[in-house]
């Protein structure tokens, strides 16, 4: 069967305003299609029956079931979780490239659906969650909470943000880790767009404060393969004033060595310090994502 994940295309997602609508569809899609979840789901909520063994404490037995088969049941419930999650957002310039704006969004779209799926997703689990969306600096914050009404501030706070320039994100994940009160689970989504030194400086402080860190890196397919048909002007997003007019053929192989060695640093250092890297491309559906965060998130019990 089909699942929802795979009818709502990154395209179709790019043009829909209602994040809400969207992040609910996506999740439970995908959820619908799990064989299994690596987590049972909510606080406080109803798990499973057990039987019950002679000694264990008598508050979750089912006195019903007692009454009627003369049998004894604990009600199993999930465990509280309490988990704090950062959701942080890259805005810069480079974020607004699409190699083909007809066929699929640019990479600040896809990672404001992403956010949107893994906020309704944390919420879903009663945990905390808060955004920060940023460019050379924090351009919005929105405090990790874990009430109702969170989807709405974080969605509103996706939508909000301003769109950023440049892009210095070691400082700012130095900032943004030690704003953090708690320990807990941080998401970064970005195209990870600097000197990798610094990148990988700002996540091991957050390793060093203790939290778990989820990295999405999220490029668009020809930022990888180069594939430009005919003579090509590129432009700097974060620079316009720079301008190069060539032939992707002509360089497609030295960009994309170079392109390979800086992806395979990242990776190296990142499962070094125990940092977990997602390599995502903008015309892929957010199933791989969200799948890979339950991998995560069942990691943290």
């Amino acid at each position: 069967m089909t699942a929802v994940r795979d009818l709502i295309t990154p395209a179709l997602a790019s043009q829909l305003d209602r994040l809400d609508l969207l992040a609910r569809l996506l999740v439970e899609g995908f959820l619908t299609g799990l064989h299994r979840s690596p987590y049972h789901g909510f606080s406080a909520e109803f798990a499973e029956y057990r039987r019950y063994q002679p000694g264990e404490p008598t508050t979750n037995l089912d006195w019903r079931v007692l009454a009627r088969r003369d049998q004894a049941y604990q009600k199993v419930f999930a465990e509280e979780t309490n988990l704090r999650c950062t959701l942080l957002v890259d805005c810069s310039a480079s974020m607004r490239f699409t190699g083909n704006e007809k066929a699929r969004p640019d990479k600040l779209a896809y990672a404001r659906v992403l956010a949107a799926c893994l906020a309704y997703l944390l919420l879903r689990q009663n945990d905390a969650v808060g955004l920060v969306a940023f460019d050379e600096a924090p351009l919005l914050r929105v405090p990790a909470r874990s009430v109702r009404r969170q989807l709405f501030q974080v969605l509103k706070g996706l939508k909000d943000a301003p769109p950023g320039t440049g892009t210095r994100l070691g400082p700012v994940l130095h900032k943004v880790a030690e704003s953090i009160p708690r320990r807990g689970l941080v998401i970064l989504i970005s195209d990870l767009f600097d000197e990798p030194g610094e990148v990988l400086a700002g996540l091991k402080h957050f390793r060093h404060r203790g939290h778990e860190v989820l990295v999405f890196q999220v490029l668009d397919p020809r930022e990888v393969d180069l594939d430009f048909p005919g003579e090509v002007e590129f432009s700097a997003l974060e620079d316009p004033g720079r301008r190069l007019r060539t032939e992707p053929a002509h360089v497609r192989a030295d960009y994309q060595a170079q392109l390979d060695g800086w992806r395979r640093q990242l990776r190296r250092e990142c499962r070094h310090h125990l940092i977990d890297l997602i390599e995502l491309v903008t015309d892929q559906p957010v199933g791989p994502a969200l799948g890979a965060y339950l991998m995560k998130r069942g990691r943290l019990h």
